[in-house]
């Protein structure tokens, strides 16, 4: 019982040691330095201890104690299990709302023209994207599930892998037939180079030097063109005429297959490195929602993939 009195208290001293600092323990809390740093020295009466380090001056310095830095796993993990049994109330009894994390490009190239398949699969599931660029905190930012694209890695989250993918040169049928042929990588030399910068420095990120490369080009100035952080901008640039983009073969899947854009030296494969992977809490696997929305998300991949081997 007396953990739960202390609840708020174990809240701020678990953020204070996350953060090493009250102001942003605060931030995170929504509340003020003061009341964080009056919630942690509540703590440390009631346990007899202290819980940080203090300088001379009386201010904690931010490291923890030994008994702090013992305890911080199981407040940690016990923090964690609280917030999934509100979610198992939310989701048996408050809401429907499944809040799902994509970058912008994936949510405006591949989600939402398909998620009215999920919405006729589960009607009364309500699904909130969350489109920024910047990393989330599943835990505090309240995220049931994603879609990320990388290597596979994203410490305390299960990543199963849920596409591959490609990576080759686009352009729009106008740019094609003005500049009257591109047979041959060679060709690009007097075009402009649209260069997507969405993941700029990321190791395994395809870029034209590296396509160019592979394709056998050493003579094209890969640095001149127009720099775009955004693929769907990238894919935009493309089907309006500005240049060739090199573009990610799941974000320009329904370009190309309804004519916007036309895939160049087909006969160039470049399999990217990197891949998108359905990534979630370990805890949150049996959570319906959850476990519906990746379900949906992996046979909606399937019936893709079997479709372009078909094809």
């Amino acid at each position: 019982m007396a953990a739960i009195v202390h609840l708020n208290a174990l809240r701020a001293f678990e953020a204070s040691a996350r953060h090493r600092s009250f102001s942003a323990a605060a931030t995170e809390l929504n509340v003020t330095p003061a009341a964080v740093g009056q919630l942690v020295r509540t703590l440390e009466q009631w346990l007899g201890t202290p819980l940080f380090l203090r300088g001379a001056s009386g201010k904690a310095r931010l490291v923890t104690t030994d008994t702090g830095e013992r305890a911080l796993p199981d407040i940690r993990a016990g923090l964690e299990r609280l917030a999934l049994g509100l979610e198992h109330m939310k989701q048996g009894a408050l809401s429907g709302v499944l809040t799902v994390t994509v970058s912008p490009a994936f949510a405006a190239k591949w989600l939402l023209p398909r998620i009215e398949g999920f919405h006729t699969a589960c009607p009364d599931t309500d699904v909130r994207l969350d489109t920024q660029l910047r990393a989330v905190d599943f835990l505090a930012q309240r995220i049931d599930i994603g879609v990320r694209y990388g290597a596979g890695n994203w410490p305390g989250l299960v990543s199963e892998k849920l596409m591959e993918e490609e990576v080759y040169p686009v352009c729009s049928p106008v740019l094609l037939a003005r500049c009257g042929s591109l047979r041959a990588p060679n060709d690009l030399t007097h075009e402009t180079l649209i260069h997507d910068q969405s993941m700029d420095g990321h190791a395994g990120f395809a870029t034209w030097e590296t396509w160019l490369q592979t394709a056998g080009v050493a003579d094209i100035a890969v640095r001149r063109g127009m720099k775009i952080n955004n693929s769907a901008a990238v894919l935009q640039a493309a089907i309006d005429g500005l240049g060739v983009a090199l573009a990610r073969s799941v974000m320009a899947r329904d370009d190309v297959a309804a004519g916007r854009l036309v895939r160049l030296f087909p006969q160039i494969k470049f399999a990217s490195p990197l891949a998108y992977f359905v990534v979630y809490r370990p805890e949150y696997a049996d959570l319906p929602k959850v476990r519906a929305f990746r379900e949906w998300l992996f046979k909606v991949s399937a019936s893709q993939n079997a479709l372009g081997a078909a094809g």
